[in-house]
Order: structure tokens, then sequence, then C-alpha cells
């Protein structure tokens, strides 16, 4: 891989999700393979879970790492070639994108949509623009429509958590939420659910709250979230905003949480969710604390997607 921002970076997707897997069991077996190569993460906005795995994983590999919050520590950036920079921006991604491909052999960038202007945030100017001029391989740690690490995750613990011949039924659900949030999980949540192919796919959110077609596919879309949920063998609980009346809360349905009543048309399903959660609001206490729960496994195998996937850019 030259670079990882979609699935469409990965030339094998069960294989991708073999590494990991085989990463998990011997952490070390490449603990030479960054030796002497740096890994820059370039935060725009805050992380948990995507900045601690992936800085393990790296070191895992034998890479250095540099860690800069340019939303705090650095100078506001003109993300737009031939502006007159006579405001705020005081320095140009042509430079600092630049100027950090000549200090890193991996840039991760992790930036969010402004939820105002969805042409805008759908063409991706913020981590194209660093693809274009920092002149070595970008990771995207999220941009505004995807979240390529947290998905392949996912597909590595339904992977792992799966030993039935037949294909699991999993769903992603809509959840309610106090404040719009992007899209950019559920996107890339379907687009790799799709792209591996081993799930029958089911996603359930209220009419209005239809993502983008070109990350949904031939996935069956429910309305009915009871009717979505039967039968199902791992439930994917995420909230979005609108993407049809762009960053927008059109409902808030409380309905929608998920608790132990609503997964008992499930097959025992197992409850995903990529955190952080808020409580009593998208999931209740009973199904975070209950034994179908695995979101802390989940969260714990970022380590071994970043690993896999920063291994296949340094072999490449």
């Amino acid at each position: 891989m030259k670079q990882f921002i979609s699935v469409d970076d990965v030339p094998s997707v069960p294989r991708l999700v073999e590494i990991a897997l085989e990463y998990k069991k011997q952490p070390f077996k490449d603990n030479t393979l960054g030796q002497n190569k740096t890994l820059g993460m370039i935060f725009l906005n805050p992380s948990l879970r995507t900045r601690l795995s992936t800085q393990v994983a790296a070191k895992n590999l034998g890479m250095e790492v540099v860690v800069f919050n340019i939303d705090k520590e650095g100078w506001q950036l003109e993300m737009n070639d031939g502006a007159i920079m006579n405001g705020n921006t005081s320095e140009h991604v042509k430079e600092a994108a630049a100027v950090m491909g000549q200090y890193f052999d991996i840039m991760a960038i992790r930036t969010f949509p402004g939820l105002k202007d969805k042409e805008s945030d759908y063409k991706e100017k913020y981590i194209n623009q660093f693809i274009k001029y920092a002149g070595v391989p970008v990771l995207s740690l999220e941009s505004a429509t995807l979240h390529p690490l947290q998905s392949l995750t996912d597909v590595i613990t339904i992977k792992e958590r799966w030993q039935q011949p037949r294909k699991p039924k999993v769903v992603m659900t809509w959840a309610p939420h106090v404040k719009p949030l992007p899209q950019a999980v559920p996107n890339s949540f379907a687009q790799w659910i799709n792209a591996w192919g081993e799930a029958d796919f089911v996603i359930t959110h209220p009419e209005g709250y239809e993502l983008d077609p070109k990350f949904t596919g031939n996935a069956q879309i429910e309305y009915n979230q009871d009717k979505a949920l039967e039968g199902a063998d791992f439930v994917y609980v995420k909230n979005w905003s609108s993407y049809k009346d762009y960053g927008k809360i059109t409902c808030t349905d409380s309905n929608w949480m998920v608790t132990d009543e609503k997964l008992k048309g499930t097959n025992q399903a197992k409850v995903m969710h990529c955190l952080p959660v808020r409580r009593n609001v998208v999931i209740a206490d009973e199904v975070l604390d209950g034994p179908n729960s695995i979101v802390i496994p989940e969260a714990a195998n970022r380590v071994w997607a970043a690993q896999a996937v920063l291994s296949q850019i340094l072999k490449g």
C-alpha cells in the first residue's frame, strides 16, 4: 500500500485482516521493520483510541513517533490554493505539509468535517491537500467522510468472534445523540463491510438519515429498527447527523437507544461501538456493562489494525 485513506487503497481486505490477527498473536515479530523510520501523527482534532493505538502499533514495528496537535500547537493553516492570506491563517498547507514530509517517512492525519458545507466536506480537501504536498505516504486517522482504521478494526473484531460456516448478520443501527456527529464512521463501516463481503449487512435508521449511496452500496436499508435487529449476530451502534439535510439533527427519538429489550430478537448479538459513547443516550448501561458488549475488545484491536496498515506501507 502506498497510502491508507479508504478501503480502495487495500488490495485484499481478508488478507489485511489476517495480517492484523497475526500481529495480535505476535506483536513484536516485525519489531525492526520500522527501524530508523519516523511516523508523524498530525491532529487537527482530538483523539484517544486512534492516537494511542497507532503510537503503540508504530513502536511495535520499531518506528519513532512524533505527535503534533496542529490545532493547539501550530499556525492556523490555509487550505485553499490561490488564497490571499490577509486574514487569520498564517501558513499555507503547501509549505506546512511539504516541510513535515521532509521530517517524516509516513504522515498520519486526523481531521473532522465542518458539517456546514457538504460539497466541501465530501471533497476531503484537508487530507487531500496533505497527500498532494507531503511527498510521503499518508495514513488517515479519520477524515471528513471516512475512518478506515476504525472500520478495519471492526471487521477484525467480527472475524475473530465468528466461527460458524454461515455468514453473520451484521446490523448497523442509528442511535440518538445530543449533538450532530459526522457520517465518517458509518460511511466507513458500510464501505468496509461491503468490500469484505463476508456478512449479510443491514442498515437501520429513521427516515431522513440515509447515508451517501456510494458508501452503503447494496446494503439492505430498514427503517424499522426492531425488524432490522431480528436474528442479528452483531449490532454496530452509531449516531450520525443527516446527510440529506446536511449536518442537522432531524430526529431525537430516544426509542432508538439500544437496550436489552431491543436485543431480545437478536441471535444473542454482540454489541459494538467505536467509542466514545454517551451512556443511556446511545446505548443503555445494561447493554454496555452486559455480557454481549464487546466495545473494549473492539477498541483493543485498534492496535493490530494500525500495525497491519503501517507494516504494509513500510513494506511497500
